[in-house]
C-alpha cells in the first residue's frame, strides 16, 4: 500500500485520541530532520481515556502492514496505509499527520 512515510514526530493516534509514539526510532534513515520508524518496533500509547469498564484502554500497539519495497536494515518501514493494533483493545492507530515529501510502496 503506497502513502507517506511515518517518522518519529508525526501525529499518530489510538482511535480514542490518545497519542502513541514509536519505542525505538530509526536515525539511519530521517525525514525532514526526524528518524523514521521501522515495522517490528513496538509503540506505546500514552494517556488513552478509554473508559476500563465499557472497553480497555490502549496501551501498546504493533504495525503489521509496512512499505513493501523500501527496507532499512532488512525491516520495512511504516507507511501512513499500514495497518496496525492496539493492545489490550484491538482498534487501529491512526496517522493523522506525517510528513507529505516522501512516499514509498
Amino acid at each position: 500500500m503506497p502513502g507517506p512515510l511515518i517518522q518519529q514526530g508525526a501525529i499518530v493516534l489510538c482511535m480514542h485520541g490518545a497519542p502513541a509514539m514509536p519505542t525505538v526510532p530509526n536515525p539511519a534513515v530521517t525525514l525532514e530532520g526526524m528518524p523514521t520508524c521501522l515495522l517490528p518496533i513496538p509503540w506505546m500509547v500514552t494517556g488513552c481515556p478509554a473508559a476500563a469498564a465499557l472497553m480497555p484502554p490502549c496501551i501498546t500497539a504493533t504495525w503489521t502492514v509496512g512499505t513493501t519495497r523500501v527496507t532499512s536494515f532488512g525491516q520495512p518501514l511504516l507507511v501512513q496505509s499500514g495497518l496496525s493494533t492496539c493492545a489490550p483493545s484491538g482498534l487501529p492507530l491512526l496517522a493523522t499527520m506525517t510528513q507529505l515529501r516522501v512516499t514509498a510502496m
